[in-house]
């Protein structure tokens, strides 16, 4: 979940990007990038190594947990999923621009509206203050963007995901590349060969995205982000 630009494959010239075409690239390995958000071009990406987030590695901080669960923020998905995508395009201090452009965000939500991508939002005080997006098919999910407008604010989403996840059945939680950031989470990266022997294991895997709106779906997304707290082990991403 980065602009990180890294192992371009090819430009897309005269393809008609297509939401079955993305589901199709996403099941071998491929996500698409803009080289700007003024373009609306698109790049195919393939790196060399890949960023996973293990979910049997997650780590909780601590301290985000306890704001998390203080209910200081009221954390959603797909509530504003258009939003989300727009505040993760928009410039931010030490963010300029953005891979995020016109044609990304149709497709996304298009994506959105076929039930292939998600939104996991952070509001305080009736204000988006937070969030990230990514693609969901099998058990795997793509995590794409994250923006944050208040402190912890994407960092809550993020641990939100995570228990969405688990508690779906998912297997798989790619970050596209590795960083720092991610890296106190327990983001790894790892070949891209074994990669997608990952992503088609995973792909196989009938998981669900849990309901905001079905009965105690809030509560076990709240137990299961209490759990992680205490859940991190190291994991090397082998398989």
């Amino acid at each position: 979940m980065t602009s990180q630009d890294s192992g371009q494959d090819s430009g897309d010239g005269a393809m008609a990007v297509t939401p079955d075409l993305m589901i199709r690239a996403y099941s071998v390995g491929l996500f698409p990038m803009a080289p700007d958000a003024g373009t609306d071009h698109l790049d195919w990406y393939d790196p060399q190594m890949r960023g996973i987030l293990p979910l049997d590695g997650f780590h909780a901080p601590r301290r985000l947990v306890r704001t998390v669960l203080s209910g200081q923020f009221d954390i959603v998905a797909d509530r504003d999923f258009e939003a989300t995508i727009r505040a993760c395009a928009a410039p931010a201090p030490g963010r300029e621009t953005t891979w995020i452009n016109d044609r990304i965000i149709r497709l996304f939500c298009e994506l959105h509206a076929r039930g292939h991508a998600h939104s996991v939002e952070t509001w305080q005080d009736g204000r988006l203050v937070g969030g990230l997006y990514g693609v969901a098919i099998g058990g795997a999910f793509f995590g794409e963007s994250m923006f944050s407008r208040a402190r912890d604010a994407s960092k809550a989403a993020l641990l939100s995901l995570a228990a969405r996840l688990r508690l779906g059945g998912f297997t798989l939680l790619d970050t596209q590349f590795g960083t720092s950031h991610l890296a106190q989470f327990g983001g790894i990266e790892i070949p891209a060969r074994r990669y997608k022997r990952r992503l088609a294991r995973a792909l196989s895997v009938p998981a669900h995205w849990p309901d905001d709106r079905a009965a105690g779906t809030a509560g076990a997304i709240r137990d299961e982000m209490a759990a992680l707290r205490g859940a991190f082990r190291t994991s090397d991403g082998s398989g």
